[in-house]
Order: C-alpha cells, then structure tokens, then sequence
C-alpha cells in the first residue's frame, strides 16, 4: 500500500467547514438533500488533468471477485488543503480571495488528524504563476487564490481552480507538506448543510456579538463601514446553532483575540461537525456522497488529484470521533516603518509544522500542550 501521489459581499471565514466535512469525514448528509428533487444539479467542477467517473452507489463484494471498497489503497499520510473564498459573485470580474486556509495532515494509518489554520493575511513568498500571468512576490497568503484566478484576456471571468492552484503551492511551499488534495467553498451550501444534520451542537467559549446579523437572522443596514441595528448574540455556554448562526459565529474576528479567536472557533465548529457525521455512520456510503455534492453544484470546487472525492471520505470514514486534533498556531503582526505589512507565525508554530514533517507531532504537542485548541 502507497500513499497519494500529489499531483454576498461579505467575508466567509467558515467556507472551508464544508470543504474539511466533505473530504476528510465525507459529509454525506443528503439524506435529507437528496430528498429533494435536483435533477438539474451537477457536480462540482474538479480541477485536474481528469474529471473523476461519478460513483453509482457502494461496491457489492462477490465471493467469487471481492471488489475493494473506494479508497482502499489510501494509506496516508495525507495533507489536504480546505479553502474558504470571499466570493462576491454579485459583482462581475470579482476575484476570490482566501478568507479561510485550512491544512488537515492525517498521518500514515489514518487512526488521527490534525487541524491547522493559517492566517489569511499571513506574509508569504508566492511564486510566479504562468497561467495566470503573474510574475511571483511577497505578500498576504490570501492574495494567492486571487492573483492565480485571473484569466489573461478574460478578467470578467476568474478561475476559482486555477487560484486553488497557486494556494496550494504556496500553501505547500511555506509549510513544506505535500498537498494531496483540497477543495474550495463558497458560502452558499454552507446553511443547508448544517441545517439538513439539524443544526450543530457547541461550547461557545466567550461572548461574540455578530457585527453582520440581527437576532432573527436579518444582515444589519450597512453604510460605508458602519453596522447599525440589533446585534446577534452568543453568549459563552453550552449552544445549538442552526446553519446562519452557526456560519455567522465564526465569521467574527472583531472580539478579543482579532483573527486568532475567528480561526479557533472556526476548528471547534469543524470538530463539532465533524463528530456528528461520524456519530451518524454517514462516512462510507458513496452513493451519499455524490448526491451532496450534486445539491451543492458550483458553490464547491474539489481537487482531488485524479481521487474522487468518495474515496477520500470512505477511507477517513474510520476516523475516531476523538481523533480529530485542533492546534492553534501563535503569530503576530509584521510591521516595516510603522506600517502594518501582515502576520507571521511563531517560531514555535514553524517548529509545530516540522514536527508534522518528521511524523512526530503528538510528542511535539505532548510539550507544548498550550498549542492544542480546546472545545
């Protein structure tokens, strides 16, 4: 056995809850979606030299030819890259920003994963990018999925895969991890989903006060920069939040501890989901797992590598509800004369990403306990 060959108008930070759902736990929750006729759904584009055949439902072993189950051969380790867009589609020529980056390394065996943020307006070296007509820089790691979704001559028309793309390798490149896999999410499909597992339950650990929604769901009035209106409230304790609550609680960066807090709520929420598919049994039906990803169409682009997404999902569908390990990583600001340039990770979070390289993250965690993310 081998591991893979590599090969609106408003932030979503949470986009790539779906994405971690759907290809790390098989986030098969149509029982409810695919009671709803969709005959003109299609499935998400993949990006890749090969557009995987659809799964027709769960191999049927015979005594006399036993058929492997998907993803049989997938062994790990595994890194997938899950990518939240800020994607104004109301607006032509929009380029989608990264909002939310999100890396998932499953080490060989698969009994464990760990989940990893980096900041969106982390400083990195993103190299040139033919396709895209970029030259190559120094910059905010967001700017990635937008500089490498330009189409030259077509700006009105930006490629979500192709600024996948560039993400991945820089992504790949900064943390020295072979990106196996990944997707990318825009915020539509994000209500139905965590509406259709009937909501999701969570530890809020401090009080967060929506600057975007009302109490009953509305978007406040907005002029310029200024919200005004009733505000949502979470207040800390023990919630059930149903899709728009539990989508707009992890949106907010403007609470103590700015972006850092955002990107931990945002793992605690993806856990909490996370275990409630698992709790289901959902992980390993195929069939499932192409009809979601037909209800979500367009609002999901997923990069497999020349893997489907099902084999992704059956083969991590074995994951322990408990083996889904948050770690949050330190940074602060960089500054050049006074002037706010973007973040940087802590020497102590750079060594937590060669730890991941050597195989030797728990120990590494074991010393440096303050790292994990509590739920």
């Amino acid at each position: 056995m081998t591991s893979v060959t590599p090969r609106r108008r408003w932030p979503l930070g949470l986009a790539a809850l779906l994405a971690v759902l759907l290809v790390a736990a098989g986030a098969v929750v149509a029982t409810r979606l695919a009671a709803r006729p969709s005959p003109s759904a299609s499935p998400g584009p993949v990006a890749g030299p090969t557009t995987p055949t659809a799964s027709t439902g769960t191999p049927t072993p015979s005594p006399a030819s036993p058929t492997p189950p998907p993803g049989a051969d997938i062994t790990g380790p595994l890194n997938l890259l899950l990518v939240g867009v800020d994607t104004r589609v109301s607006v032509p020529g929009w380029e989608p920003h990264a909002d939310a980056v999100l890396v998932l390394h499953v080490p060989a065996g698969l009994d464990r994963a760990y989940l990893f943020s980096l900041p969106r307006d982390l400083v990195v070296d993103i190299p040139a990018y033919k396709a895209a007509g970029y030259p190559g820089g120094r910059t905010k790691l967001t700017h990635a999925m937008s500089y490498g979704s330009r189409v030259p001559g077509d700006r009105a028309h930006p490629s979500t895969a192709q600024g996948y793309e560039l993400l991945r390798t820089t992504v790949s490149r900064y943390t020295g991890l072979r990106i196996d896999a990944g997707a990318v999410l825009t915020f539509t499909g994000f209500d139905k989903l965590v509406d259709a597992l009937g909501g999701v339950d969570l530890y809020v650990d401090q009080r967060v006060a929506s600057i975007h929604r009302r109490p009953d769901g509305r978007y406040r009035d907005r002029a310029g920069s200024t919200y005004t209106g009733p505000q949502m409230v979470y207040e800390k304790g023990d919630r059930h939040l149903t899709g728009w609550q539990a989508l707009d609680y992890a949106r907010q960066r403007y609470t103590a501890g700015g972006d850092y807090t955002r990107q931990r709520h945002q793992q605690q929420l993806i856990r909490a989901l996370a275990r409630k598919i698992l709790d289901q049994g959902l992980a390993r039906d195929p069939a499932r797992v192409e009809q979601v990803t037909q209800a979500l169409g367009d609002t999901l682009v997923y990069v497999g590598g020349g893997r489907r997404l099902v084999d992704f999902a059956y083969a991590l569908g074995g994951l322990p509800a408990d083996g889904f390990v948050l770690v949050g990583l330190p940074g602060d600001g960089v500054r050049s004369g006074g002037s706010y340039q973007g973040e940087q990770l802590l020497p102590v979070s750079r060594q937590f990403l060669a730890a991941l390289r050597a195989d030797t993250a728990d120990t590494f965690l074991a010393a440096h306990p303050t790292l994990r993310v509590k739920t």
